[in-house]
């Protein structure tokens, strides 16, 4: 599809400043996942959300920090937290859900935003506040009801769970880079809730 052809009409009259910002991040989301980070700039996303560049100027400090957040109103409706009452089910589901997203289309917007991160105080700020740290607080808010079901331990380690698991993803595709796919989801999600330990241990 062609730049052109994704551009927003401006209408007559002012939408409202919640309908400017959906369209906004939705641009953005889909520039940065078909065409990588860098191809998110004030310009462009302005031109095909139908915004002026003055808006996003006063919404997002950098073209970085609204890609971010774009990342994040694109990914949320993908990677959903189930609570089906069985929390081993709920993890596989959603871990599944996530490295499926990875695997077709988002690993590399992700690296370059991580990557990004570690340089670019704006994006850093805001892949940590509009990203990582909700999504983290989801899957804790999941275990949490799983611990208070009687399906984890009372001293079970959340964050560490979500360690092992979200982690280890992520430490495949940024660090090892080595390929990996849904199949690793059940292996992951048995060695953080039972672990390696024999029996007697």
């Amino acid at each position: 599809m062609s730049e052109q052809s994704t551009t927003v009409r401006r209408g007559r009259g002012r939408r409202p400043a919640a309908e400017v910002r959906a369209r906004v991040l939705e641009a953005a989301g889909r520039i940065l996942l078909r065409d990588g980070l860098a191809a998110v700039t004030f310009g462009r996303v302005a031109q095909e959300s139908g915004s002026s560049k003055m808006t996003l100027y006063k919404w997002w400090s950098s073209p970085g920090a609204l890609a971010a957040e774009a990342y994040f109103a694109q990914s949320a409706p993908v990677l959903d937290f189930p609570d089906t009452g069985d929390v081993r089910a709920d993890l596989v589901a959603q871990l599944t859900s996530f490295v499926r997203w990875l695997t077709e289309g988002a690993a590399t917007p992700v690296s370059q935003l991580i990557g990004a991160a570690q340089i670019d105080p704006d994006i850093a700020h805001a892949w940590a506040e509009r990203y990582s740290r909700p999504r983290r607080e989801l899957a804790r808010v999941r275990l949490r009801a799983a611990q208070e079901q009687g399906q984890l331990r009372d001293d079970a380690d959340l964050d560490v769970i979500v360690d092992q698991l979200w982690g280890a993803c992520y430490h495949r595709l940024l660090v090892l880079k080595v390929a990996f796919d849904e199949a690793i989801v059940p292996r992951l999600v048995e060695q953080a809730l039972y672990g390696a330990a024999t029996a007697e241990r």
